[in-house]
C-alpha cells in the first residue's frame, strides 16, 4: 500500500496511533544504527533508506532516477514490514539474521527481503539493528556491483590475438503438423 506522502513526516502522520507508535520505534532503530553514507526519505511510497546519487551516482539500475535502496519501512493494508535488501541475496546474512532472530524466541514471518509484523512487540528490535550496523553502504554498493555486474572475464594473451568466436546458430525445429479430424457424415 503506496502512500502518497512526500515526507517522512507526513507518512508518519497519516498513520493511525498504534501503527505510528510501532513504526516510530523500528524508525529510531535503524536511524540509530544507519551507516552515514545513507539517507531517510520517501521512497516507493514508504520510509526508505537509500544509497544516495552523491555516494553511488549510478543510482538504482531498475531505475538510475532512483538513489540505490538498502531498506524501507511501511504500512501495509495487514501488516507493517521493514523491507531489508542488505538481507536478500546475501545467504551468509540471511543466515545470520534468521539464527539471531530464532535465538530471541520471536517469530520470524519474512519473504525474499521483507519482515512482516503486526504489532511492535513481534520485531527483535536488537537484531534488525544488527543487521543494518553490519551493512555499511560501502559494503553494500561493493556487494550490488559484484551481484549486477559481474567482474569480466581475463583471456589469456594467445585468446586476445586470436580471431573472435563465430556465433552459434540454432537451428530451428520445423513446426509440428497438426492433424485434423475428419467429421464423418
Amino acid at each position: 500500500m503506496q502512500s502518497k506522502a512526500t515526507t517522512v513526516d507526513q507518512y508518519l502522520a497519516s498513520l493511525p496511533e498504534d501503527r505510528r507508535a510501532a513504526i516510530s520505534a523500528v524508525r529510531a532503530v535503524i536511524r540509530e544504527n544507519l551507516d552515514k553514507n545513507y539517507e531517510e526519505g520517501i521512497q516507493y511510497g514508504m520510509i526508505g533508506y537509500y544509497v544516495p546519487h552523491k555516494v553511488f551516482p549510478a543510482g538504482y539500475h531498475c531505475d538510475p532516477k532512483q538513489p540505490l535502496p538498502f531498506a524501507a519501512l511501511a504500512s501495509q493494508k495487514n501488516h507493517m514490514a521493514v523491507y531489508l535488501m542488505g538481507v536478500y541475496g546475501q545467504p551468509e546474512q540471511e543466515k545470520w539474521f534468521r539464527d539471531a532472530w530464532a535465538k530471541t524466541g520471536k517469530k520470524l514471518d519474512m519473504g525474499k527481503s521483507c519482515v512482516r509484523f503486526k504489532k511492535l512487540e513481534d520485531v527483535a528490535l536488537d537484531v534488525l539493528g544488527e543487521t543494518i550496523r553490519r551493512t555499511p553502504a560501502k559494503a553494500y554498493i561493493a556487494h550490488y556491483e559484484s551481484v549486477i555486474r559481474p567482474p569480466e572475464k581475463k583471456k589469456s594473451p594467445a585468446a586476445a590475438k586470436s580471431k573472435p568466436a563465430a556465433k552459434k546458430t540454432v537451428a530451428k525445429k520445423p513446426a509440428a503438423k497438426k492433424t485434423v479430424a475428419k467429421k464423418r457424415a
